[in-house]
């Protein structure tokens, strides 16, 4: 006789996110951003240099337990280097002629050659794995992230860099609260089991109407370009969500750290972030005249 198989039995939920925590860490980190944009905009650019190091610290150690060794420290250095040698660039470019794309492309440079000679002393043995491991390190962290300082760039980059963040906060937001009052269908399963449709959509109506709020308001341009904004950074958004879902699928882990209580790593913060920003640089580039 074969023998037929048990159903599954729930898994039992835990004790979830510490709440307060994770709202008190929130609003530190939301309150440091908008007293930087307003106020001291290289103060911004210098969190996004620690941020990034700090996820490629995190990425780098996830990526051990699949038995890679990523050169941390050159890239932790060219991180810096590419963030906030490309901010420094705009800010003089008018005394020592180096743009912001200039810079970018240059730093980015150095910091592959710097983790490639980093592993050398390592032998031949993973060698290839190893640099493997660099490589998608400099491309998911300071390469994305660099777009941040692009954003930040132009005369008006303060009110792109907010638009940027708070169309992906509403996004982030509006997909929440739809999907628990009315998500039902999955949109991906296997990858981020909670992330529905019906969310999607809320996501979409929440940055959409966000992103036309700002346009006019700060961007001093035309509504509907705002509209286009913020359905982009959706797209981005929600595509760094599941990256992020993926890398930690693969290598076992629920967070990347538990430095930030209640919320987990700061790359559990930055994922939709990295993403949407070249997107954000892209559109506002196009749309928005000035960047």
């Amino acid at each position: 006789m074969s023998e037929t198989a048990e159903p599954a039995q729930p898994q039992p939920r835990g004790p979830g996110r510490n709440l307060p925590a994770a709202i008190g860490v929130g609003a530190g980190l939301a309150a440091v951003v908008v007293a930087c944009l307003l106020w001291w905009n290289w103060g911004f650019v210098l969190l996004v240099a620690a941020m990034l190091s700090r996820g490629a610290v995190e990425v780098a150690r996830a990526v051990r337990r699949l038995g890679m060794r990523p050169a941390t420290v050159p890239i932790v250095f060219g991180t810096v280097l590419i963030v906030v040698g490309s901010y420094a660039a705009a800010q003089t470019e008018h005394l020592l002629g180096l743009t912001p794309n200039a810079v970018t492309i240059g730093s980015l440079g150095l910091t592959v050659l710097a983790a490639l000679v980093w592993r050398m002393p390592g032998g031949s043995d993973g060698y290839v794995r190893d640099s493997a491991a660099s490589l998608f390190l400099i491309g998911y962290l300071p390469t994305l992230g660099s777009f941040l300082s692009l954003l930040m760039a132009p005369a008006d980059g303060a009110a792109r860099v907010a638009t940027f963040i708070l169309c992906i906060v509403m996004s982030d937001t509006g997909g929440y609260v739809v999907g628990v009052l009315v998500g039902k269908h999955p949109m991906a399963p296997r990858i981020s089991p909670k992330k529905t449709w019906e969310g999607f959509a809320g996501s979409i109506v929440a940055a959409a109407a966000m992103g036309a709020f700002l346009a006019v308001f700060a961007l001093h341009t035309e509504f509907w370009k705002g509209i286009l904004i913020g359905i982009a950074l959706v797209f981005a958004g929600t595509g760094g969500d599941l990256i992020e879902s993926m890398i930690k699928r693969d290598v076992g882990i629920k967070d990347m750290s538990h430095v930030l209580p209640g919320h987990g790593g700061v790359m559990d913060r930055l994922d939709s972030l990295l993403v949407g920003a070249p997107i954000a640089w892209i559109v506002m580039y196009l749309l928005v005249p000035g960047g």
